[in-house]
This record gives structure tokens, sequence and C-alpha cells, in this order.
């Protein structure tokens, strides 16, 4: 057994306990090892235990200086490695191993294991490089929140998509909802662009503005979403060789789009008016030249008409 533990500058060693390797060569020297008695004294091995010879492997496998066996499955139709890992863990708690035994996945289910933890840091990784490339776009810190306020209901749309086709949600389809990420945003590009720039350009109310973008920008949104859609529809439906590796990809497309364009047209002047009525009301409070609503939906700087 391990009784103890080497550290060394690059790497850990186990130290395991065994018997003298001349001791080793005959099997009669078993008996010859002793154990503690109930009264303090040391007694042969062989006057409480039997020995017999069997057969025994050839090799044993070790890894990391400890005896271990390899033990390959392959996944049914149908069933995704996602829902095995779970399946696993039950089998071995069911088994009652014990506490020196412990197991660990390898080949693809390593592979899969370590890309499923390092998702989230991809995903964040990925939602920071594009708010700071929008942020130096629009010069802005707060406009890049309303572009990606749409981003939580094409998850939403793909993962319920993936759920009511019975589609894990495995690497394949976190691909597809990072490719989201893109897609989805030029929507809310497309609007609030529109909109800065009539407020640059023109001294539009930030609610004018936004009506305004809302109702130029609708048929140019529609058109690059339905271009998308038609992209990802063979992928959702399943066509050509290897198919069903691509598929979770395509429905998990197809259902942040549909979701994300019924909800960001509706979500993303709100957070618009929201962002912009909070700014005003700082630049007002900086002592900024406050801008006057006229009836027709037009804005009045003081400064513009002097």
């Amino acid at each position: 057994q391990q009784i103890s533990r080497i550290y060394t500058d690059a790497d850990d060693y186990q130290v395991i306990m065994e018997i003298e390797p001349e001791a080793q060569l005959n099997a009669d020297m078993i008996g010859l090892l002793t154990v503690r008695g109930s009264n303090g004294s040391l007694v042969p091995l062989s006057s409480v235990t039997s020995v017999r010879i069997e057969g025994a492997p050839l090799t044993i496998a070790h890894q990391s200086q400890l005896p271990a066996v390899t033990i390959s499955f392959n996944l049914a139709p149908g069933v995704a490695l996602s829902k095995v890992k779970p399946l696993i863990d039950q089998a071995a708690a069911d088994i009652g191993q014990p506490e020196g035994v412990s197991g660990a996945l390898g080949g693809n289910a390593q592979q899969f294991e370590s890309s499923t933890k390092s998702m989230p840091i991809l995903f964040l990784a990925a939602i920071i490089v594009i708010y700071i490339v929008l942020g130096v776009l629009y010069e802005s810190f707060v406009h890049p929140i309303t572009i990606l306020s749409g981003l939580p209901a094409a998850g939403i749309g793909a993962v319920m998509f993936l759920w009511l086709f019975n589609m894990p949600l495995d690497v394949i389809g976190i691909i597809g909802v990072v490719l989201l990420i893109g897609i989805v945003k030029k929507n809310a590009i497309m609007m609030i662009d529109f909109a800065l720039a009539g407020q640059r350009e023109h001294g539009w109310t930030p609610a004018h503005a936004i009506r305004e973008a809302a109702a130029k920008r609708f048929r140019p949104i529609m058109m690059t979403t339905f271009a998308a859609m038609a992209g990802a529809a063979p992928l959702a439906l399943g066509i050509g060789a290897g198919a069903e590796l691509r598929q979770p990809l395509g429905i998990a497309v197809l259902g942040g789009l549909v979701v994300s364009q019924v909800l960001t047209l509706f979500i993303t002047p709100v957070v618009y008016l929201g962002i912009e009525s909070v700014m005003q009301w700082v630049r007002v409070r900086r002592g900024s030249a406050e801008v006057k609503e006229l009836p027709g939906g037009q804005a009045f700087r003081p400064e513009a008409a002097e």
C-alpha cells in the first residue's frame, strides 16, 4: 500500500511498501512473513493462512507508479458522450469500490471533459473581446451593452431547440452557440449604428432615433437573418455524409436565430432608451446642455441655435 509521497521540483512519486526483492522470487517466502498476534508477539503468516498457486497476468499496467486497468466502452446508437459520463459515475458509486481505487476518463472522453470545462472561459473571453471592439468602434462604454443584450435570447433559443429535438449539447452544439454570438449581435449593431448616426448628424432624440432605426433597418435585419437560417438549414436537416455529427450545430444556430430575431427587435430599443436616459441624466448632472424634444420628434440644442 502507499505509505508516503515524495515531492520534487518536476513531479511527485508515491512510496509503495513491498517485501525485499530476494523474497519475491520464492512463493514459500510468503509464509515466513510475520504478523503481530493478539499478545503482541510476531506470528509467522503460514500459521494463520494457506497458500495456493494460481495463474496471474504476465504484465501489470501502471499509471503514475500505481497498478492501473483500462476499461473501454462504446456508445450505443443515438447516445451522446455527455450522457455517458453521469452513468459511469453512478455505476462506480453503485459498485461500492474501495477508497484506494480511483478512476479517470481517457481518450476522447477525456478530451470532451477537458473541452467542456474550458467552455465557460471561452464564452467569457469571446464576450470581453466583442465588448472591447464595440467600445472602440462607438467610443462608448455603455452602447456595447445594448448590443450584447440580445445574446441571452440566442443562447436560450439554441438550448431550447436542442431540447425539443432531443439533441445533446455536445462540443458541436457549443460551437453553434459560439457562432450565434457573432451572427445575432449584427441585428443590434445595424439599429444602434443608425440611431447613433441620427443623433450625431441630425440631432434626433434617442426615442426618435431608435424608432427610425427600427423602421429603416427592419428589412436588412430580416434579410440577413433569413440568409443565415438558410445556410444552417442543411446542417439542421442532417443532409449529407456524417450529418449526425453536424446536426446539433445547425439546430442550435436555427433555434438561436428564431428566438433572438423575435426578442431582440423588442429588447434592443428598450435597452437603448434605458441607457440613453441614464446617460442623459449623467450629462445633465455634469452641467452639459439639455436636449429638448420638439413636437415633431426633433431635438433642439441651445448651442446649435446660436
